[in-house]
């Protein structure tokens, strides 16, 4: 489990990167909000309650 769920997260940071014109103009959002999404399941980790 704990394997996939990194599998899952490598593939949605790479989502997040700007790699088109049209997503240029987004700056921080997207890469931030999977930054705090990343944090909090880092830290559910290190307390072992994931």
């Amino acid at each position: 489990m704990p394997t996939m769920l990194l599998v899952v997260l490598i593939v949605l940071l790479l989502g997040t990167l700007p790699h088109w014109p049209y997503s240029t103009g987004w700056g921080y959002y997207p890469s931030g909000g999977m930054g705090i999404v990343v944090l909090i399941l880092l830290i559910l980790m290190v307390t072992g309650r994931l």
